[in-house]
Parts: structure tokens; C-alpha cells; sequence
């Protein structure tokens, strides 16, 4: 979810980097990497899910298992380069104020189509929360009246997208389309994800009701996605809206998004809002990816995403991969010892991610994993976490190192103030 994060004041009008710390020419360098970066993994996430787009196609077209299971292969593609992106977030204002609206969550699914009889009927703090766009062409909820009649981007975009102002009414994105493809997880930490049938889009032969209206919602959906994506790919590209937003800060500045991404993404919201949180609760509403049980990759891609900034690569999914000046070269010229715990901590990292996802793809899912009594699956959840922790503290080091004003990097009760979450 989008969160504000808050950076020293005087960071943005500091134009060059502090004596010592490197040439300015090296920044430069770095930061033209991390900028072809984010061209390259915002372009191919674009083109994953053009991808995923012609599935869907497919499966509105001609509804069976085969395009059905096409349809969520394709899903799972496409989740790969974009939340590599995610350690872009935090630090570029245009990227967080943006992100909502493609990868929001967790979302109140009886927003969008029928659920089953235990999610409940109501929720006091959300008036939409079974307003159940799919089934009900007029909504009246929260005291406003919603013309559905026709499914559109529109729709989805200006009128349902946070209705009523609350963030769980989430209505376009990833995972909006994720649970139109797989429909909700009905069996908690036990085995098994979303189970939706391809007779919930079969016109001749329908489940669930409406098929022309779900297949309506995740058409505009998917549009919706494809626009988003577009439009944060140009973004990235040389002279576009991203790349004059980071060149205004100066090269200090510049430096201080990349570490504020790291730092945000590593503490604050993998280690602790995705992570700790639901480990807390032994709550599998709290995973990322809940209906798809995918939420091991999008963890695992999440960690390779900041791998990729601080290393100055990035091996694409589609023939657009990127390597250039980077940022660990640039501590290292200031400290190598730091830059090389900084690599260490890293590589901890992965191989803790490594290893949560080799036992998400042969042992049990994510979701699995954080069930109370499961102290296995629990510890290895944690042992991630940890490194995550262990990671930031080096992160800092490094932002010291370049003698960087002080960064506040994103922050999580669940790691805080873990008395708040039961409260």
C-alpha cells in the first residue's frame, strides 16, 4: 500500500555530492544506470503483460481449463519485472503516488464479485465491502449511488478504485486480476489456492453468475494495467517524467532515492508489512499474493529488485537487460569494507529467500508456512525477515559512508511496536 516516507529537508536542494565522497561524474554514472534500470524492468513488465492481455483474450473468447490455466501462467510472468521494480518506490514520489493504482493490496474481494458466505456479509468500517460490482449493475452503498451498468476502465478507475476513501476497496491492479483469475482462497493455511472455474466466464454454460460482466471486469482490468504500465515505462525513458524528477535532486538527492528505496522496501514494507505482519497473525490474508499462492516469488523478486540497484545489473525477462556504473562501486571507492558487508548482507539474503522459495515450490505454500503450530514453516518465514533486518542496518552504513544527510527509511509496527498490531 502506499505509505509517505520523509527525507531530510535540505537533501533535495544539494546539488553535488560531499567532498571525498566520490567524483561527480561517478554519480552521475550511477544514477544513469539505475535510471536504464527502471526503463528496462517498467518496459518489460509493459510487455508481460501485453502478454497476459492475449491470454486473457483467449480465455474470454473460448472459456476452459487450458486458457483459464494459460491465463494464470501468464499472470505469474508478469508479476516478475514488476515487483523487481518495487525498490523504486519510497524515494520517487511519482512511483509511490502511482503504484496503488497497479499493485494495491490487500483488497476486499466482495467489492468486486461473489465471495464465499464466510467472508460475512458486511463490514462495519466498509460500506462496499459486498457491494459485488459484477453481480449489480446499480450500487447504493456509503450513501452514494454507482451506475455499473457498463464495465469500463472508467468505472473501475474513477468510481471503485478506494470508494468510500478506504484502501482495502481495491478494484484495478495485479490483484484485482489475480482474484478474477484464481477467485478467493478458501482454504486458509491448509494446502490449496484459488479455485475459480473457467465456467465463470462460459456464456452457455455459467457459474458464479454474470459471466459476461466478469469477463467485462477483467477485460477493463487488464486494459487498466496496460495503460499504468505504459505510462510508468515512458516515464523512465530518457527526457521522461521520472528521470527529470530524480535529475532535480541533484546527485545527492539522486543517491539518497536509490538508498531510500533499498532501506523502505528491505525494512519497513517486505520485512515487516508483508512479512512480519502475517507471520504475526498467522493470518494468510496478510500473504501478497493470497489467491494465487505466488507470494513466495513476489518476495523473492522483491529482494532481486534491490539487488539489481545496488549492483548497477538487471537480467531481463524479455532480452532487456541492463548493466552500468553502480552504486556498490561507489561506497567501495569511499570504503570497501562497507561495500563489501553491504554484499554480504545482500548475498544473506538471497540464500534465505533461496531457501523459502525451494520450500514454497516442493514442501507447502507460502500462506502454509505462516500457520500457527508450524514451526518449521515459521522459522524459516523469520530467518528472511532477519536477514532483511541485518540487511537495512548494512544499507545504513553505506548512506553514512557516502556522507549522505540522514534517511528515514519506511517503518512497520509489526517490527516497531509489535504491541500495536493486537491492539
Amino acid at each position: 500500500m502506499k505509505k509517505t516516507l520523509l527525507l531530510a529537508a535540505a537533501l533535495a536542494s544539494i546539488a553535488l555530492l560531499p567532498a571525498g565522497v566520490a567524483r561527480a561524474s561517478d554519480a552521475a554514472a550511477v544514477l544513469q544506470t539505475y535510471g536504464d534500470i527502471a526503463q528496462a524492468a517498467y518496459s518489460e513488465s509493459l510487455t508481460t503483460a501485453q502478454a497476459l492481455s492475449s491470454a486473457v483474450d483467449a480465455l474470454i473468447a473460448s472459456p476452459s481449463d487450458e486458457t483459464l490455466a494459460a491465463a494464470r501462467k501468464a499472470w505469474l510472468s508478469a508479476r516478475r519485472p514488476y515487483q523487481q521494480t518495487e525498490v523504486y518506490r519510497f524515494g520517487n514520489a511519482i512511483v509511490d503516488d502511482w503504484e496503488g493504482r497497479v499493485n494495491a493490496w490487500p483488497l476486499d474481494e466482495g467489492l468486486i464479485d461473489y465471495v464465499d458466505a464466510g467472508y460475512g456479509s458486511e463490514n462495519p468500517e466498509n460500506a462496499f465491502y459486498t457491494a459485488n460490482v459484477i453481480a449489480n449493475p446499480k450500487i447504493i452503498a456509503g450513501g452514494r449511488e454507482i451506475d455499473a451498468t457498463e464495465i469500463t476502465p472508467a468505472l473501475l478507475s474513477e468510481e471503485l478504485q478506494e470508494v468510500g476513501e478506504i484502501e482495502a476497496n481495491v478494484a484495478t491492479g495485479y490483484h484485482a486480476i489475480e482474484f478474477l483469475l484464481w477467485g478467493q482462497d478458501l482454504n486458509g493455511t491448509g494446502p490449496g489456492a484459488g479455485n475459480r472455474p473457467a465456467t465463470d466466464y462460459d456464456t452457455a454454460n455459467c457459474t458464479g453468475g454474470n459471466c459476461d460482466r466478469r469477463a467485462a471486469y477483467l477485460r477493463a482490468a487488464t486494459d487498466l494495467l496496460l495503460d499504468d504500465l505504459k505510462e510508468m515505462a515512458d516515464a523512465w525513458t530518457p527526457g521522461g517524467a521520472a528521470r527529470a524528477e530524480l535529475a532535480d535532486k541533484g546527485e545527492a538527492g539522486g543517491l539518497a532515492t536509490i538508498f531510500t528505496g533499498m532501506g523502505s522496501l528491505s525494512y519497513g514494507e517486505l520485512a515487516g508489512e508483508r512479512m512480519k505482519l502475517g507471520l504475526m497473525l498467522h493470518d494468510p490474508e496478510e500473504e501478497h499474493d493470497c489467491f494465487s499462492d505466488n507470494t513466495h516469488m513476489s518476495h523473492y523478486d522483491n529482494v532481486i529488485g534491490i539487488r539489481n540497484v545496488w549492483f548497477g545489473r538487471y537480467e531481463g525477462f524479455a532480452g532487456k537487460s541492463v548493466e552500468g556504473a553502480s552504486l556498490r562501486d561507489l561506497v567501495a571507492a569511499k570504503d570497501a569494507a562497507v561495500a563489501d558487508d553491504l554484499t554480504a548482507k545482500l548475498d544473506a539474503s538471497l540464500a534465505a529467500f533461496e531457501v523459502l522459495r525451494s520450500r514454497a515450490e516442493t514442501v507447502e505454500a507460502y500462506d502454509q508456512m505462516i500457520g500457527e503450530g508450524n514451526e518449521e514453516g515459521n522459522a524459516v518465514v523469520q530467518a528472511a525477515i532477519d536477514a532483511l533486518i541485518v540487511q537495512t542496518r548494512a544499507i545504513e552504513r553505506a548512506v553514512a559512508v557516502l556522507g549522505l544527510d540522514e534517511i528515514a527509511f519506511e517503518g512497520s509496527d509489526s517490527l516497531d511496536n509489535p504491541s500495536a498490531v493486537f491492539q
